[in-house]
């Protein structure tokens, strides 16, 4: 069961139409990564749950994914994990898995997820008590509590589990302190009732803010292989690995050192570089004395002319006036912040630029401040220097 119905508000603007799962890492909806870490470990069946934009989920998919068959529940509300769960009881029978849509887990670690259950992933983190936090005994999991002040072990939940046949009746969860039907405490009774088995991931990133998303593709881009299937001027430069869609276009005087991605019918150039973990998107368009550093830009989106965007993420259909300018680096070094559902919280990066929803026009020469989020359909005026959200 991969869990894709809820909308991702931490990661707004990005998710005003478009569902979490369905964001683009490397290429693919984060959803498709997970999808394909579940049907390499050997998923008979994927059985998605879909709520928010659930249209978007079920059109990516169809009634088969690689050969495995999928099917559908819809979380009416989006109440919580076991609540989501509980959605798609009727197509559950027998044990089975369940994945967070929005993670990027180890794929050989979801194999051997499987291989062990009951099991859950477990993955050691800096700071446990952000995190659903687990504790093991002689190799069995004994505890799971979620978010303590003071953490027992540094091992976080990543919401990977493999429940028994007996947990389809455990569902049925009191609602929580946060008014939420909380898949931990099918875990906890999991735990009481059963051997469960830790298996500890080697790689894994909960995808839930927009630097996390920046971060997931830098992960995944550096993994592919190069492979150039549109046009590529002879007078362009291709360094590193790079990728080149099918319809896409290359122009002359490019310069791309990889790890790229350019999407379907996207085109570069005349005269740009493209460098860093970047991801270009079907039908984007960069141009003449443009520079795009590691940064995510989105289907439709146009960077025409005399611009730079650094280690930014730019929604779809997104467009920067000739001479706007992205600054990704605070002068006095300390890390850039970004609003998270109304309040400022740390990227954890010296190097942020700007959030720009769906729709958001820049007038010719605007200055956007590092950690600057602009909403969609959001314009400015030609010449201006925006240093606060709108």
């Amino acid at each position: 069961m991969v869990l894709a119905a809820g909308q991702g508000t931490r990661m707004g603007p990005l998710t005003e139409s478009t569902p979490k799962p369905m964001l683009p890492v490397a290429g693919r909806p984060l959803v498709a990564h997970v999808a394909d870490a579940a049907v390499d470990a050997g998923a008979s069946e994927l059985v998605v749950v879909v709520g928010y934009e659930a249209e978007a989920v079920r059109s990516f998919f169809g009634d088969s994914y690689r050969g495995v068959p999928v099917t559908f529940a819809v979380q009416e509300q989006q109440a919580g994990t076991a609540d989501a769960v509980r959605a798609a009881r009727s197509k559950l029978d027998g044990a089975f898995a369940v994945l967070n849509g929005d993670n990027l887990y180890d794929p050989a670690a979801i194999e051997r997820l499987f291989a062990d259950g009951p099991a859950l992933a477990t993955y050691e983190v800096e700071v446990p008590s952000n995190y659903g936090v687990v504790s093991v005994t002689d190799g069995v999991v004994t505890d799971i509590v979620e978010k303590p002040e003071e953490p027992p072990t540094n091992l976080a939940n990543t919401g990977a589990y493999v429940f028994p046949e007996a947990a389809i009746e455990w569902l049925d969860v009191p609602e929580s302190d946060r008014g939420e039907y909380e898949i931990t405490d099918v875990v906890a009774q999991m735990i009481d009732e059963h051997e469960v088995t830790p298996v500890t991931l080697d790689r894994w990133r909960d995808v839930g803010r927009p630097w996390e998303l920046l971060e997931a593709n830098e992960t995944l881009l550096g993994e592919l292989d190069g492979n150039i299937q549109g046009t590529v001027s002879d007078d362009a430069e291709l360094r590193g690995t790079v990728v080149v869609a099918d319809g896409a276009t290359i122009e002359p005087g490019v310069v791309i050192e990889g790890p790229v991605y350019v999407g379907a019918g996207a085109s570069v150039g005349p005269n740009t570089y493209v460098r860093g973990a970047t991801y270009l998107g079907p039908d984007v368009h960069v141009g003449n004395g443009v520079e795009i550093k590691n940064s995510v830009l989105r289907r439709g989106t146009n960077v025409p002319h005399l611009s730079y965007v650094g280690d930014s993420v730019l929604g779809q259909d997104v467009n920067f006036g000739a001479g706007t300018n992205v600054a990704n680096l605070r002068h006095d070094g300390a890390d850039v912040s970004l609003t998270v559902k109304g309040e400022r919280v740390s990227t954890g990066r010296r190097k942020f630029g700007v959030v720009a929803g769906d729709g958001v026009k820049t007038g010719i020469n605007t200055s956007l401040e590092p950690g600057v989020t602009l909403s969609g359909g959001a314009t400015t005026e030609p010449g201006e220097r925006v240093r606060r959200d709108r």
